[in-house]
C-alpha cells in the first residue's frame, strides 16, 4: 500500500510564491519519476512538470523560468517551488509517481490534489 499525500496550497496573490509537497510512504522499493499536473475549473489536468530518476525534468513552457521541481529521495518526496505566480495559475495541484513497490509491482499513484489560487 503506497500513500501520496500533499502540503503547501493555498491563497497568494500574483507574483507571491508557493511551495508545495508531496511525500509518499509505505510500500516503496524504488521511484522511477515524480511529477506535477494541475487541473483549473472547465479544464483538462495538464502537466506541469516531470522528473525522472534518470535526470530528465520537463516543464511545460507557462511555468518554465517560474516553477522548479526538487526532490529529497530519502524522504520519497517532491516539492514544486513556484514564484512570480499568475491568476492563470489558479489551479488543483496533483503530484503524480511512478514507483515500484517491495513487492516489485510498477504502478503510478496519485496525491489527492490540493488547491492553489492566486488573486490578481
Amino acid at each position: 500500500q503506497v500513500q501520496l499525500v500533499e502540503s503547501g496550497g493555498g491563497l497568494v496573490q500574483a507574483g507571491g510564491s508557493l511551495r508545495l509537497s508531496c511525500a509518499a510512504s509505505g510500500s516503496i522499493l524504488t521511484i522511477n519519476s515524480m511529477g506535477w499536473y494541475r487541473q483549473a475549473p472547465g479544464k483538462q489536468r495538464e502537466l506541469v512538470v516531470v522528473t525522472t530518476s534518470g535526470g530528465i525534468t520537463n516543464y511545460v513552457d507557462s511555468v518554465k523560468g517560474r516553477f522548479t521541481i526538487s526532490r529529497d529521495n530519502a524522504k520519497n518526496t517532491v516539492y514544486l517551488q513556484m514564484n512570480s505566480l499568475k491568476p492563470e495559475d489558479t489551479a488543483v495541484y496533483y503530484c503524480k509517481m511512478e514507483l515500484v513497490s517491495t513487492y516489485w509491482a510498477q504502478d503510478t499513484y496519485w496525491g489527492q490534489g490540493i488547491q492553489v489560487t492566486v488573486s490578481s
